[in-house]
């Protein structure tokens, strides 16, 4: 059987303490069985004030998570927080490892730790996390190269980011070190159950009617409908108002593994000749619409996730993941919590789960006969069911 809690301090500045805030929540709210692990999220100031380090030392279990801006718990909701959810059993084993600089490359890496982790394990993991550092690669790249390790096994998980405008203090947390070129990761193998729930933006949201991507390679689209990018957006709807709050909503219908679900992806640049940069992979011969990003539509689509996860049985705890983009639209009303308020409010009070905010969410968005499509997402609010 698989138990969850979470745990949480505010401690920034006196790690004793949040050392000791730590310890008594563990020690009150759960039993640690055989094999555990945590997940964990915090401002990047805990790092710099040797916080992580000593919690990470005074805790019995593996850590893997990332920086993140603002948290929710069960009980508390906080921008200067650090939380950790705990997964426990005696039937189900983790294994925590970490690539080295994935600054050239994801591939070779990722190989070389993941091999390195699961060293005479037959098996394959009911479920892998990552934690990708923000960098110059398409985030889906994270994705396929965790596929290549462990094929068929759901992959979950969320790039780092923080407070600031460009994410310069983003990083990712591996036990007691934080890094902003590796790639954390954590396998779950046996009585597991992952389940996985996602909510973009409504489809009353689209504001205009189907393109097509004409000329593209990786994350960079240079043509759509035959013109170059920069071109079609001037164009477009956006035309006064072009950036990187322009949701697409694009239907990847040249993959093999297409399951009629599109994904989101976030428009990041233009390049000097007017090709369009995203955050994740924008194949050609894709159609896509563009959406609107309203605050309400974000604290709805918000709201329904939730009410999915309640309606699960059978679930031990949740993590949630929602899109930076997301939070960004929301500081801009009075109502900058409102995702985090939702679910501390709104989750079955007997479901631990963490809820942070995300540069890139990595979510299966269907299991077919087994085989999940994993995908990376923007402006989307994923949801990890154990």
């Amino acid at each position: 059987m698989l138990k969850c809690t979470t745990l949480h301090t505010f401690e920034i500045d006196n790690p004793g303490l949040a050392v000791d805030n730590i310890l008594e929540q563990l020690s009150k709210k759960i039993t640690l069985l055989q094999h555990s692990v945590g997940i964990i999220m915090c401002h990047p100031e805990f790092i710099a004030t040797g916080a992580l380090k000593q919690i990470y030392e005074a805790l019995p279990f593996d850590l893997a998570g990332i920086t993140t801006s603002s948290q929710s718990v069960n009980d508390e909701i906080g921008e200067t927080i650090l939380t950790i959810f705990v997964m426990t059993s005696d039937d189900a084993r983790f294994l925590v490892g970490v690539t080295g600089d994935l600054s050239e490359g994801i591939d070779a890496p990722l190989e070389a730790a993941y091999k390195s982790v699961t060293e005479g394990v037959a098996e394959q993991p009911k479920l892998a996390i990552i934690f990708p550092p923000l960098g110059n690669h398409s985030s889906d790249a994270y994705v396929r190269a965790m596929e290549k390790c462990t094929p068929n096994t759901p992959v979950f998980g969320s790039s780092a980011i923080d407070d600031t405008v460009s994410f310069e203090e983003s990083e990712t947390i591996y036990n007691g070190m934080n890094s902003a070129v590796a790639m954390p990761f954590v396998l779950c193998y046996g009585n597991i159950q992952p389940r996985f729930l996602l909510a973009t933006l409504p489809a009353n949201s689209v504001v205009s009617s189907k393109s097509k991507i004409t000329e593209a390679k990786g994350n960079v689209i240079y043509e759509i409908n035959n013109m170059n990018a920069l071109e079609y957006f001037k164009e477009s709807e956006y035309s006064a108002n072009i950036n990187y709050m322009i949701p697409f909503l694009i239907d990847l219908v040249n993959r093999e593994d297409f399951d009629g679900i599109p994904v989101m992806r976030g428009f990041t640049s233009f390049t000097d000749d007017g090709a369009a940069v995203f955050g994740g992979d924008v194949d050609e011969g894709s159609t896509f619409t563009l959406l609107n990003c309203d605050p309400d539509d974000i604290i709805s689509t918000t709201c329904k996730a939730i009410r999915d996860l309640n309606k699960l049985q059978g679930v031990n705890g949740a993590i949630l993941f929602s899109c930076v983009v997301r939070r960004a639209v929301l500081l801009s009303t009075n109502k900058p919590l409102a995702e985090l308020l939702c679910a501390k409010d709104m989750i079955n009070p007997d479901i631990p789960f963490m809820m942070g905010y995300s540069g890139g969410e990595m979510c299966p968005t269907s299991i077919r006969d087994g085989v999940p499509t994993n995908r990376f997402h923007n402006y989307t609010v994923v949801v990890l069911a154990v």
